[in-house]
């Protein structure tokens, strides 16, 4: 149980910060810049639920969660050492990828294919999804990048591969199930 009875600490004033095993590090270490990126993703998708109708939002409610589950799982090293630590540490499965791809084939069989790219708008909740989807795509190349200098979980990089997918194919149902789609002209301004 987390008990928040106090927001400031002062501890990092210096520039550091605790990461979940209680190691210190500088602020802008990968391993925080991706999971700070994964936070902002999350208030994204906040942004994006004022615009959902309930399916949507229920939805978009379970990706929040997952994406705190995802911060935990990022903000603590040393998978390695998961058997040894005093509680078990948070980490992504693959139920939570196979719920995506699921979810995505769901939404994605409503829709006629693309035969062009879309720029990201239309309604307002797929403007709002499709900046979920770049989001969610910088916390990915962050994490990926993570992973070349640290032990990552693979389900962590699966799942936000999975989450851009979900974000792009939820944006194309909020237009009118793709036929407001706003169509990307090649060259049309030349």
């Amino acid at each position: 149980m987390i008990v928040l009875n106090k927001i400031y600490t002062k501890t990092g004033d210096d520039g550091e910060t605790a990461l979940g095993n209680g190691a210190r590090v500088a602020k802008h270490s990968m391993r925080v810049t991706a999971y700070g990126t994964v936070d902002e993703a999350n208030a994204t998708v906040g942004m994006a639920r004022l615009h959902a109708g309930p399916e949507l939002d229920a939805a978009l409610a379970r990706i929040q969660n997952d994406l705190f589950d995802l911060g935990a799982d990022l903000c603590r090293p040393d998978m390695e050492r998961d058997a040894d630590a005093a509680y078990p540490p948070l980490r992504m499965v693959k139920s939570q990828v196979d719920r995506l791809e699921s979810e995505i084939d769901t939404m994605n069989a409503r829709l006629e294919p693309l035969r062009s790219f879309i720029l990201p708008g239309g309604s307002a909740l797929a403007a709002h999804l499709h900046l979920c989807r770049t989001v969610s795509r910088r916390a990915e190349r962050e994490t990926v990048e993570l992973a070349t200098m640290e032990t990552v979980n693979p389900d962590a990089v699966k799942y936000l591969n999975r989450l851009s997918d979900w974000f792009f194919v939820a944006a194309r149902v909020a237009n009118d199930e793709g036929r407001a789609d706003v169509l990307w002209v090649p060259g049309a301004n030349r």
